[in-house]
């Protein structure tokens, strides 16, 4: 099966990658190059299918590497990858490329809930720092004199905003967003069903009929016109032996005839896909069962951002269940089992318009400092005193600590409990 390569995508990537391995006379080219654009449109695909027509050598990496319980982890494996890259070009005196696929979901910002650990502030820095002298990379430990390859990197991804603003810089990355146009999406999917000998007016009235969906449904869909074979097959079998024909089974692999690739069949199951999608974003379940959640207070504000500010001012509660957490005084909420400087700077967080957060971690993650969220409240100062208090008595041996947020940006964090201490 020969697949499609989009002309604007091969462009691109071979005149990034071979831009990086010539000595361009007082040009500087950026290292990085950032492949972007909605989900499913193929993007990893089609950056390995320009690998193997260009013959390079490719080391990959994922979003779920670019964090771990120790830090500096991810971004020394950033630099182990990075010269096995170069040794590749040494070695076997050919091209070579490192890959991250997804790499804004394992390092963006996507919102105030996002964990912004020392792992991810490591990952952006070793790349910046990689960008800026590519022929000098050290692992921790270690110094080797002699420069190694300049080697491309690319990174995959979704919406790009969400990293650290330096690293996505013109001098450092080019950036490339990804968009199949009518004319790429027909040699795509026709490259999906070329096995199939779907027309190329078929394919053309089929990817009409789908404007809207992404590449990764054409290839749902020529999997699922074999589900009728399948479940037939199982049938057949029998549901209760069908593991022993199926695995490490000494008769010969099932075959299956040929489904039905007419349009009209295409259409109608692509239609079920659709509606599938349809019904999953229109559910929203989770709201239903987060009932309880949503009325403490969480939910979307947006405000001005504020200057972020730091609170040294560290406090132990005061344990002591007389008197409920929703008492007021002076008309604002109060307790008795919390320090006065706690529940004064719960109130002032709330009456200043910013929401609060309830982070609580372990002893072994306070020191990666990867906190996480145990609530978020809005406006009911009792509420947020009543959930403070809760928190606490759940976490006795844990680290708890209070932010306020405004406009996704923490204005102040303030540990309030540290254990055995």
């Amino acid at each position: 099966m020969s697949y499609y390569i989009s002309p604007r995508f091969l462009d691109k990537l071979s005149v990034h990658i071979t831009k990086n391995f010539l000595l361009l006379p007082n040009v500087k080219a950026p290292l990085i190059l950032g492949v972007h654009g909605r989900k499913g449109e193929g993007k990893s695909f089609q950056c390995d299918l320009v690998f193997e027509r260009m013959g390079i050598e490719a080391v990959y990496m994922s979003a779920g590497e670019l964090e771990s319980p120790d830090a500096g982890d991810p971004a020394r494996l950033i630099r182990l990858r990075y010269r096995e890259a170069a040794e590749y070009v040494k070695v076997r005196g050919k091209m070579s490329v490192l890959l991250i696929n997804d790499f804004d979901a394992g390092a963006g910002r996507v919102d105030q809930f996002t964990q912004y650990t020392v792992n991810t502030q490591l990952v952006h820095g070793t790349l910046m720092n990689i960008a800026d002298n590519p022929t000098n990379v050290q692992l921790p430990g270690s110094y080797d004199s002699e420069p190694i390859q300049r080697i491309p990197i690319i990174l995959t991804g979704n919406d790009f905003s969400t990293l650290y603003a330096p690293l996505t810089r013109d001098g450092r990355m080019d950036k490339f967003f990804w968009e199949p146009d009518r004319a790429d999406r027909i040699g795509i999917v026709g490259g999906i069903f070329e096995i199939d000998q779907v027309p190329k007016s078929d394919i053309e009235k089929l990817v009409d009929q789908f404007p809207n969906q992404a590449i990764d449904f054409f290839g749902a869909l020529r999997s699922r016109l074999y589900d009728e074979q399948i479940r037939r097959f199982i049938n057949d079998v029998g549901i209760d032996r069908i593991s022993q024909r199926v695995v490490n089974s000494t008769e010969a692999p099932p075959e299956f005839r040929r489904p039905d690739f007419s349009l009209s069949h295409l259409i109608e199951v692509g239609t079920a896909i659709g509606q599938e999608q349809k019904r999953l974003q229109e559910l929203r379940l989770v709201e239903e069962y987060n009932q309880t959640v949503r009325n403490r207070g969480l939910g979307e504000i947006k405000r001005n951002p504020q200057p972020v500010q730091n609170s040294a001012m560290v406090s132990e509660p005061v344990r002591s269940p007389a008197v409920p957490a929703s008492s007021s005084y002076n008309g604002q909420p109060s307790s008795t089992r919390l320090t006065p400087e706690i529940v004064s700077e719960v109130n002032q967080i709330l009456r200043q318009g910013q929401r609060l957060g309830i982070e609580v971690v372990d002893a072994r993650r306070f020191r990666t400092n990867s906190w996480n969220c145990y609530g978020m409240f809005e406006g009911d100062g009792a509420a947020a005193i009543s959930a403070l208090e809760t928190c606490l008595d759940e976490n006795q041996k844990n680290y708890v600590r209070i932010v306020g947020i405004r406009d996704r940006q923490r204005v102040i964090e303030l540990i309030v409990h540290r254990p055995n201490q």
